[in-house]
């Protein structure tokens, strides 16, 4: 016995754990938010068995579909003890979109998968309607998603995220890595954080500090302030660069895997990356967890983006308006690095 009285009012199904109305409250806090992300292209509103999205490309020549499904791993861990909940939603998109954006694909639409012990409709809103804002800032739509409540699957208070998008590009736009050349420069842009990598190890590192503590070696922040910062979009960045005439070369997307892993995956045979590590300063952040987990410094740009979030590879001809037109656009792009005959990556300097 355990002392808890069951309302006999209450379906077998609110018995057992799960709650229809919840799920119901939920959907109607969040459907403002996701149908302001809804384009002329989106058919129908929300509470279809499947969202319908309107396949016209205007004047492509040959358009190939890119997808792409992710989560935010252990950072649910981070939002739980926060308390902050709708940086996830722009986490996940951002990640998706950053995800296909590699390849030269525009996003077209988003869709999401909230699942809890328990459903706290207040909660999944805050996550959907931090996605729909995320959505309506780059013109995608989110087209639908899923709620799930699944006692003795998930324990009570925690959450998982996981997000899918689909977008398009024309193919003979698409990008692949095989235009990369020795002697190509690599632009850098920052991170605003973590992004949505390397929060096992954090949590590993942070853990036993206090997270309210404004503290010295973050610049007077706290851990609750720096940790839920939302990963960013890129896609602004590469629009920038094709508006100015720049040929992007390739791109990479710092997740994890870090900057050992992730740029390899878009090089030609032959073709590796050298870094330069002293071209940039590591927020102080990673080097907190970096020193309290004890971390090798080659493991740390492994796990961990390091203050790095996205790589544009031009010619080395078009360093200049690429660097000229991102800061001008708001953006704080420096040279990372170059390619060199080779393979993987390479790291120079003070790291």
């Amino acid at each position: 016995m355990t002392g808890k009285r069951e309302d006999a009012s209450a379906s077998a199904y609110e018995r057992a754990g799960v709650s229809i109305d919840a799920g119901h409250r939920a959907v109607d806090l969040m459907k403002g938010a996701v149908a302001r992300t809804h384009t002329p292209n989106v058919l129908g509103g929300l509470g279809g068995f499947g969202g319908l999205f309107r396949a016209a490309f205007g004047d492509m020549a040959d358009p190939v579909l890119v997808a792409s499904t992710d989560g935010v791993g252990t950072k649910t861990k981070v939002a739980v003890r926060t308390g902050q909940f709708a940086g996830l939603g722009a986490d996940i998109v951002n990640h998706c979109v950053n995800d296909i954006l590699v390849q030269g694909a525009r996003p077209l639409f988003f869709l999401d998968y909230v699942a809890m012990g328990k459903l706290h409709p207040e909660r999944v809103a805050e996550v959907v309607t931090g996605a729909a804002q995320a959505c309506e800032a780059l013109g995608v739509a989110l087209l639908g998603g899923e709620t799930a409540e699944m006692p003795g699957v998930y324990v009570d208070g925690e959450l998982d995220i996981v997000g899918t998008i689909v977008g398009v590009v024309d193919r003979p736009a698409l990008i692949n890595g095989q235009r990369i050349q020795v002697g190509d420069t690599v632009l850098a842009l920052p991170s605003s954080g973590l992004h949505t990598n390397g929060f096992s190890l954090a949590r590993l590192a942070l853990d036993s500090l206090d997270w309210t503590e404004a503290r010295a070696d973050l610049g007077g922040q706290t851990l609750s302030e720096v940790l839920p910062v939302p990963h960013r979009a890129y896609l602004p960045a590469y629009d920038t660069l094709v508006a100015a005439g720049v040929e992007v070369r390739g791109m990479a997307h710092i997740t994890g895997g870090g900057l050992v892993d992730n740029p390899p995956r878009v090089f030609p045979p032959g073709i590796g990356m050298a870094i330069d590590t002293a071209s940039w300063t590591v927020p102080p952040v990673f080097e907190l967890i970096v020193e309290r987990a004890g971390v090798p410094r080659q493991e740390a740009f492994r796990a961990l983006n390091m203050g790095v979030g996205f790589l544009f590879i031009v010619p080395a001809g078009a360093q200049a308006a690429a660097l000229t037109a991102l800061t001008a656009a708001g953006e704080q792009p420096w040279v990372i690095g170059e390619m060199v005959a080779g393979q993987g990556v390479s790291f120079r300097g003070n790291s």
